[in-house]
């Protein structure tokens, strides 16, 4: 990995979201619910919520990153999963902050596939190796991205504790 790296703001972030929730209406697609991938996606997907009128935010909670392009071998679904009867029939948009090798949201799109009516998914960033094509992206890019809600390390660091 070369040191290039995209720096998203918050600011920029705004525009970003926006011009997300503006290709989904022009495309006429009309969700029925937002589900966001923890953590990254909640943002997008609350700011869709806004942006499209969209009160139904669901979250699923997915790990594969485990630091600066580092990753489990597969993306794992963590507690508390969703219940797929709460997707029945929906038209769903996915919403996450990457779409870098595709394997989160490809594991999110298949978890849906069987239940919903449509499933459609919106990134703020697409790489070019993502084994998903996303519907709707504002940016694409092959370096590391710096989002501002996790370029800069914790203000406490969480002891390991025992799943309950």
């Amino acid at each position: 990995m070369g040191d290039e790296r995209e720096v998203l703001t918050y600011d920029l972030f705004g525009t970003a979201a926006r011009e997300l929730a503006q290709q989904v209406a022009d495309d006429g697609f009309e969700p029925d619910l937002i589900l966001s991938i923890a953590r990254g996606g909640l943002f997008l997907g609350g700011a869709l919520g806004y942006a499209l009128d969209v009160k139904n935010l669901f979250v699923m909670n997915v790990e594969f990153y485990t630091g600066v392009d580092e990753r489990l071998d597969l993306p794992v679904v963590l507690p508390p999963t969703l219940d797929a009867v709460d997707l029945t029939g929906a038209n769903v948009l996915v919403a996450d902050d990457v779409a870098d090798t595709g394997r989160t949201l490809e594991l999110v799109r298949d978890f849906c596939a069987g239940y919903v009516s449509a499933v459609r998914t919106a990134v703020v960033y697409e790489k070019s190796r993502s084994l998903v094509t996303c519907d709707y992206v504002w940016r694409r890019t092959d370096a590391w991205i710096d989002f501002p809600w996790s370029s800069q390390p914790p203000v406490r660091t969480r002891s390991a504790r025992p799943a309950h």
